[in-house]
């Protein structure tokens, strides 16, 4: 069914192209209502517009906190025009159809990542705005509701096509897009509340907003999107693509394992991490960038191809020189000097992002999505310092030895358990990853290791070891041992400990308890 727009009622806080619409709607001959600066807006450009005021017989009163909540508006917005009932109470009442509504809301979204003041915020929580909104959609058997001004070109299109009239069709479409609209924006509202009181909240709801559809999933025959936090400034979402085509599903995934793990560490310590499947196979800090990518890449250089790298200083010239000698899918940095920019550009397939706020701390939660529901926890941002470790055993771990421990913890906490890391100098020579039992993570480790070039700076032999759980048992810190571990970092807590640092004890290495897990399923 075709309705015919005859009355619209705008009310806008985003004015952009207001006056082509409105220009638009009077060579329709459309009436025209709108409100407060809206209307002024559109008397400005010399088109006559009628005040809702004179609608509602009603000023618009508490600083325009009411203004458009009233009968003779939502009466006109939510009549059925096919039912005798309804239009009967619209004549008993001299209630006027409003066949279309143009309403953009209060910039809540833009206000609480400008302000903290909490007034502010508030009054720019939209009521009235959301109300039509909704009215209309309910209704758009009759009604059409435009609420993104990119819009604004589909409706005079569709009116064009269709005389001035728009079909069933398309008003289903805008009512869609527009419940999408009020949920996105009352998730906005909710989740800054609770953000402030932090309380849990009993109704799920997470606001994002559609960033790109990709090509596919995990897979090809898998479709995919992805969509940008609203309560987010960082992140890979957030990032500057500045050379190579969009990221795929599994380049985002990856990408943001890789970002998760260089927030770790201190950025005035050049840090490099290769991240291969949402696993590191190489992590490494140095004298310079350029060092301390190179001590990254030995750590497995077969994984390392078309792995994602990131780097947590500038990417200057020769570190540049360095990474394009394999092939890399994806760097991530906070900055890429101008010679590198120009290194880089001699590989077309190689993806480029830039993300200036990389080391921001991570405050959002994480959703995994189950069937029949989602899984929700705060984001495992626990630093674990020299002050947080207990030694448990008689030998005391020398300075060098609780640097390297440190480190090793920091990786750890970002391989999938079961995850046992060997480091030496600040550089990972050994990494057991995603294995259902402890011993073999340690034998994989080492067999890892053993692909490396054996040098004395990558022996396992005085290594330290760190494990994201307790050792349930003995043997898997005894395995460790016997490839040349001299002292482990673990969170502790088994009914096994007095075990463990009898085995460690009778080894003569050093062992320090955390009383922290970093499990990562």
């Amino acid at each position: 069914m075709d309705i015919k727009i005859k009355t619209a009622l705008i009310s806008v806080s985003d004015k952009s192209n207001l006056e082509k619409i409105v220009q638009f709607l009077k060579e329709h001959k459309v009436k025209i209502i709108s409100t407060g600066g809206t209307a002024k807006s559109i008397a400005d450009l010399g088109i006559e517009v009628t005040d809702v005021a004179s609608i509602t017989n009603f000023p618009e009163m508490m600083d325009g906190r009411v203004k458009t909540l009233h009968p003779n508006v939502h009466g006109g917005l939510l009549s059925k025009r096919d039912d005798k009932g309804h239009v009967q109470s619209q004549k008993d009442h001299g209630i006027e159809d409003i066949d279309l509504i143009i309403v953009n809301l209060y910039p809540f979204e833009e206000t609480i990542k400008s302000t903290e003041n909490e007034d502010i915020c508030i009054e720019n929580i939209d009521i009235g705005g959301p109300a039509m909104l909704r009215s209309a959609a309910k209704n758009h058997n009759f009604v059409t509701v435009v609420t993104d001004t990119n819009d604004y070109d589909n409706l005079i299109d569709e009116m064009k096509e269709n005389n001035g009239s728009t079909t069933l069709a398309f008003r289903k479409k805008l009512a869609a897009k527009t419940f999408s609209t009020t949920a996105y924006y009352d998730s906005l509202i909710s989740n800054w509340f609770y953000k402030n009181t932090n309380d849990q909240s009993e109704k799920f709801s997470a606001a994002g907003q559609l960033s790109s559809v990709l090509r596919y999933g995990e897979n090809p025959h898998q479709e995919a999107s992805l969509y940008k936090s609203a309560l987010q400034s960082s992140g890979i979402p957030h990032a500057t693509l500045l050379q190579g085509k969009e990221l795929s599903y599994n380049n985002i995934n990856d990408a943001d394992a890789a970002l998760q793990l260089i927030k770790e560490f201190d950025e005035t310590i050049p840090t490099v991490a290769i991240i291969k499947h949402a696993n590191p196979c190489g992590v490494a800090s140095g004298a310079s960038l350029h060092d301390a990518y190179a001590r990254a890449l030995s750590c497995d250089t077969t994984s390392a191809f078309g792995g994602i790298v990131a780097l947590n200083q500038i990417i200057d010239k020769e570190t540049a020189s360095e990474i394009i000698k394999i092939f890399t899918e994806v760097i991530i940095a906070p900055e890429i000097s101008d010679e590198a920019k120009e290194i880089f550009k001699t590989k077309n397939n190689l993806r480029l992002l830039v993300l200036s706020s990389m080391h921001e701390v991570n405050s959002s939660q994480n959703y995994k999505s189950i069937e029949g529901g989602i899984l929700i926890q705060t984001n495992d941002n626990k630093v674990t310092r020299s002050a947080d470790l207990k030694t448990v055993t008689k030998k005391i771990p020398t300075p060098g030895q609780i640097e390297d421990m440190l480190f090793a913890f920091k990786v750890c906490k970002h391989v999938k358990s079961n995850a046992i890391i060997y480091v030496k100098n600040k550089k990972t020579i050994g990494i057991g990853a995603g294995q259902m039992s402890r011993i073999d993570s340690a034998k994989i480790a080492s067999q890892k290791n053993n692909e490396m070039d054996p040098s004395d700076e990558n022996s396992l032999e005085s290594s330290v070891v760190a494990s994201d759980a307790f050792f349930p048992f003995a043997d898997g810190l005894l395995v460790a041992i016997s490839y040349g571990a001299k002292a482990v970092i673990q969170p502790g807590g088994s009914v096994k400990d007095d075990e463990v640092i009898k085995a460690a004890n009778e080894a003569g290495i050093s062992m320090v308890f955390t009383g922290t897990r970093h499990f990562r399923h």
